[in-house]
């Protein structure tokens, strides 16, 4: 009778698979030895490995390059990547090695543009694509960047006041892209989406505001749907929707060139992951060829965003079992070192699901089991796989220390956790080490941040040594109550 961990995965999955193998009874991740890594910086630990960024910007390029070829597409293809994912600048950097462009979507995004700019990563020349609503800030930065000689720059308009407040402001030429307000998935709480302006404004809108206007060039649209490119009879009537937009527009703007297929490639979420990516892009470009040709309009040059495909698979997340808590006959706790509110905030608030696996002991018994976290939170947990329903672990011993992965967790959960920040329960960041490999492929390690200490978080929230708190004169507050 199979009762090691191996057994439980080596007869439900296709094992081994491309990341992941076991050497001496424990993880491999892309190479890394996993436990190596756990002995040398410890845990709770995030890892960031570079190369992987590279590898997925290769493969959309390939899958792309081939659709065009076997299709006769005649457009050219250009990756962007989403900044909203991961700002760090590790990614970033790594992103524009590849020849990926740039998608910004708030005022500070362009802070980093000039910083990329400035250390030479970033050419004026290169696609910026700025996408989401412009606040005064975030505009002031769009004109400041053209007025310094950023023609890449490209400010996709959310909204008509939008345009006539970046209108204003303008002095020279810059190409400008409309978003389209698609319609949300009927699951969704929403009929349309907030972003964008309306299938049916969108073609007098141009007519109207942007083609009487010397300075703007109308040269995109962008397509976006929050569900992600999916093989779903939603995803392709909205693609058919925005396509119709495109080809009317196209008849009447002989600058418009490029549709922005907003919405990412999903990233795998379990060993059970399955999803054709070239397939996919093959048919969405197979959709836009037709289309074009039935309205007898030149085809658009393809623009992709895509965060998480870029940098989740990046990513890991390393805990130690510290404890297993024993709440009655059937339920068995084991609890990790820190919070998964706090490190994996999209487990809590969407009920998302990474990819889990124990990085030792895959020889041992195995268990079912739930997962908490440290923090006094009664949603602070993690209870269940995608594919299995269920949590199996090798058995928890007091004396033989089990550490867990989660992996592909590189995209939105430092941003939305807080990298740096306060957090629930004042649960400490997490250590965070990139690891890259050399000239001769040999892995390399550098510490990007260590783990936050008690004295950076009571500075965050005001508190200092009495020595050093500065005394106040009260103030005298007049009521105005009578």
């Amino acid at each position: 009778m199979k009762l090691q961990y191996f057994d439980l995965v080596d007869q439900t999955f296709d094992w081994p698979q491309p990341e992941f193998e076991i050497e001496n009874d424990a993880l491999r991740f892309h190479g890394i030895p996993m436990m190596d890594v756990v002995e040398r910086f410890g845990s709770p630990l995030r890892i960031t490995y570079l190369p992987k960024i590279g590898e997925n910007i290769r493969l959309a390029h390939g899958w792309f390059r081939d659709a065009m070829k076997k299709l006769n597409y005649p457009g050219a293809y250009h990756y962007c990547y989403v900044t909203k994912s991961s700002h760090f600048r590790h990614v970033t950097e790594e992103v524009l090695k590849h020849g990926a462009h740039i998608e910004t979507s708030s005022a500070f995004d362009l802070d980093i543009v000039n910083s990329l700019h400035s250390t030479g990563h970033l050419d004026k020349q290169d696609r910026i694509i700025c996408n989401g609503f412009k606040t005064d800030g975030y505009i002031d930065r769009i004109v400041a960047l053209r007025e310094n000689g950023f023609s890449g720059l490209l400010p996709v308009i959310d909204n008509e006041d939008e345009f006539k407040r970046l209108a204003s402001r303008l002095d020279r030429p810059i190409d400008v892209g409309i978003r389209i307000a698609t319609e949300e998935e009927p699951k969704f709480a929403f009929y349309t989406s907030r972003l964008g302006i309306g299938y049916h404004r969108i073609k007098g809108f141009y007519q109207e505001a942007i083609e009487p206007n010397d300075l703007v060039n109308l040269s995109m649209l962008h397509f976006f749907c929050n569900t992600g490119i999916r093989d779903t009879a939603y995803y392709w009537n909205e693609l058919r929707k925005a396509m119709r937009v495109y080809t009317e527009l196209r008849k009447v703007c002989p600058t418009l060139t490029a549709l922005n297929i907003g919405g990412g490639l999903p990233t795998k979420n379990s060993l059970a992951f399955e999803y054709d990516y070239a397939y996919m892009i093959e048919a969405i470009l197979e959709q836009v060829q037709l289309a074009c040709q039935e309205a007898d309009v030149p085809a658009p040059d393809i623009y992709t965003e895509f965060g998480s495909f870029t940098v989740a698979e990046a990513g890991a997340t390393v805990f130690k079992v510290i404890h297993q808590k024993r709440q009655n006959d059937r339920e068995k706790w084991n609890l990790i070192d820190s919070s998964f509110m706090t490190t994996l905030p999209d487990s809590w608030a969407i009920n998302k699901r990474f990819l889990m696996l124990p990085l030792n002991r895959w020889l041992d018994p195995y268990e079912r089991v739930f997962l908490g976290g440290l923090t006094c939170d009664s949603d602070d947990y993690y209870n269940s796989e995608q594919h299995l329903n269920a949590i199996y672990l090798p058995q928890y011993k007091r004396d033989a220390p089990l550490y867990i992965g989660f992996f592909n967790t590189g995209a939105y959960q430092d941003n939305i956790g807080g990298h740096g920040g306060v957090h629930h329960c004042l649960i400490p960041g997490l250590q965070h080490v990139l690891i890259d490999r050399d000239a001769n492929d040999e892995l390399t390690y550098e510490v990007f941040s260590i783990e936050q200490t008690s004295e950076q978080v009571l500075g965050l929230l005001g508190y200092a040594k009495p020595a050093a708190r500065k005394k106040t004169t009260p103030v005298s507050v007049q009521s105005n109550r009578k």
